[in-house]
């Protein structure tokens, strides 16, 4: 681990439109920096832009205008290949409908990130999907399908999964929305280890205080800008 954080990501003047004949501005000039151990709370009401800045960051949308840098390259001139190679590799995501496939098992779930890249299996993916799972308190759940765990044990193994590519950057979109609050706490306590641990930056996207009160830095955007920056002591 570097001794001092560097910028994972780097955002400016990102605009974004939506429509040809009816235009609609939903990001109105971004200006935006997340560096390496950030743990941060991206927030605001309902339809202000966060969703849609966060798959900027991404990489699962493209800017209209502005620039984005990703651990320093800009994404603007790579190509969809280029990009789904880069977001597979230094990005991992917990969004709040977890997307697991139902016909695998939590093991399997998490060693889907490496299996894709490399094309095949192998025993060492399979021990550090079975690593994270224990991490998460999931060790004695790893051969159970998806199906057969509870919304709160769904959401872990989604954060195994997110985790087991060794991302730089994990962008998480309402990760507790369908959650309980103590399961809430509990996933949001999980992140905070791992982020503590490894140095892995966070950006979290929420419209609940009681999940950036989590976070020890706190952006807030209304109507596709942000009106304030704040780290919370």
């Amino acid at each position: 681990m570097a001794d001092h954080p560097v910028a994972v990501l780097q955002a400016w003047d990102i605009r974004k439109t939506y429509g040809e004949r009816v235009v609609t501005e939903v990001l109105k000039g971004i200006d935006f920096e997340l560096a390496s151990r950030e743990f941060c709370a991206l927030t605001g009401p309902s339809g202000c832009g966060k969703t849609t800045f966060l798959n900027l960051a991404g990489l699962l949308d493209r800017q209209t205008e502005g620039r984005i840098l990703l651990d320093g390259e800009d994404v603007g001139p790579l190509s969809d290949e280029e990009r789904t190679t880069l977001r597979g590799t230094k990005l991992g995501f917990v969004f709040q409908f977890h997307h697991l496939l139902p016909a695998f098992t939590a093991l399997e779930n998490v060693m889907m990130p490496l299996v894709a890249r490399h094309g095949r299996k192998t025993p060492a993916m399979s021990d550090k999907a079975s690593y994270l799972l224990d991490e998460v308190g999931l060790a004695d759940r790893e051969r159970y399908k998806v199906t057969d765990l509870s919304g709160g044990q769904q959401q872990r193994v989604a954060i195994a999964r997110a985790l087991v590519v060794d991302p730089m950057l994990v962008l998480a979109d309402e990760p507790t929305g369908n959650l309980d609050t103590e399961s809430s706490a509990q996933v949001m306590e999980l992140l905070k280890a791992f982020n503590e641990r490894a140095g892995t930056a966070f950006l979290i996207v929420t419209h609940e205080e009681s999940i950036a009160a989590h976070c020890r830095r706190v952006v807030h955007m209304v109507d596709g800008v942000i009106d304030s920056d704040r780290v919370v002591v």
